[in-house]
């Protein structure tokens, strides 16, 4: 009964309203991932980065009352996350694992210390007027029966995601600083062999990693809410990087990921209504990781097995 309620659900616009609604802040984050990746670096603070421009975002545009300086200020808070990651791992040549996970846990005690500091709040910025960025209602298609519902009125940041793809892919296969980028990723030594500075390119990406990843942080707190809360991305970075992970950090195949991993969580908030425990339902988008982990995983092994048997016969073997 509970799952075939569920089914007649998901074929609705309301379900994929909320699917891309969902999927917003994974996008950016995979597209941030993406980046990184092909620049041979892992932004393992992605949850900082997102964390941090959440709440600057809120602060800038609260105090301002200014939306595009509130957008500037969650800006350049999430690109110092990145920045500090880059300083550490390319010039004091620290574990870029180790401390993109120090920065991750400094941004979580970090952020409410701040969040104390300046508002005197506790749980939330309820004391901060913060703005939102506009909905958007498409021409023409708005009044279009079931996919007016479904893809008009999302957030413009939203919109922004969806180009944010095109955008990413067009500078990486499309512009010569992409093809340095890959060229890093692939062979830093080839590419310091031709005079490419592989630390500046990687610095250069993390940062636009940076930006791209403050957007996902900025629509959690001025988008889909319109305050800041505790820990509020709550893993979503960590999902962005798995989003990137299976779809081998090409743009279109993270960004089917990512609206998997969006799906999977609105399928969550279907079950609410049905009885389920929450935190089971607060569990859905991690279960549906490392189930996608292992398929993706299992995947390339046979793959690669296949791969080393057609060699082999090459060879005569």
């Amino acid at each position: 009964m509970i799952s075939a309620i569920s089914l007649n659900s998901v074929f609705t616009p309301e379900f994929i309203f909320t699917v891309i609604r969902v999927t917003t802040p994974i996008l950016f984050g995979a597209m941030a991932a993406v980046i990184c990746n092909k620049a041979g670096v892992i932004n393992i603070a992605l949850e900082g980065v997102m964390l941090t421009a959440a709440l600057f975002g809120v602060f800038g545009s609260g105090y301002s009352q200014n939306l595009w300086v509130g957008a500037l200020v969650g800006i350049l808070g999430g690109v110092l996350i990145s920045f500090l990651l880059a300083y550490f791992a390319l010039y004091l040549k620290t574990d870029i694992i180790l401390a993109g996970i120090a920065l991750n846990l400094s941004t979580v005690g970090g952020t409410i210390f701040l969040m104390f500091a300046l508002t005197g709040d506790k749980g939330a910025t309820n004391s901060v007027q913060s703005l939102q960025f506009p909905r958007i209602d498409i021409p023409f298609i708005k009044d279009i029966p079931f996919i007016g519902a479904a893809f008009s009125g999302h957030s413009l940041i939203t919109y922004l995601a969806i180009l944010t793809v095109f955008l990413v892919f067009f500078l990486l296969y499309k512009t010569p600083f992409g093809l340095r980028i890959r060229a890093v990723g692939e062979n830093p030594d080839a590419a310091r062999s031709v005079g490419i500075d592989v630390s500046r390119v990687q610095l250069i990406a993390l940062l636009i990693s940076g930006v791209i990843a403050s957007f996902g942080g900025m629509y959690m707190s001025m988008a889909y809410m319109n305050l800041f809360t505790n820990n509020m991305v709550a893993g979503r970075g960590y999902i962005a990087m798995a989003a990137a992970a299976m779809g081998q950090a090409n743009p279109v195949g993270t960004t089917i990921a990512a609206f998997l991993f969006g799906t999977m969580e609105a399928f969550g908030y279907q079950l609410q209504s049905q009885g389920i425990p929450s935190q089971f339902i607060n569990s859905i988008p991690y279960i549906s990781v490392i189930i996608g982990l292992v398929l993706y995983s299992m995947y390339r092994q046979r793959l690669l097995k296949k791969k080393k048997e057609l060699k082999l016969k090459g060879k005569g073997v």
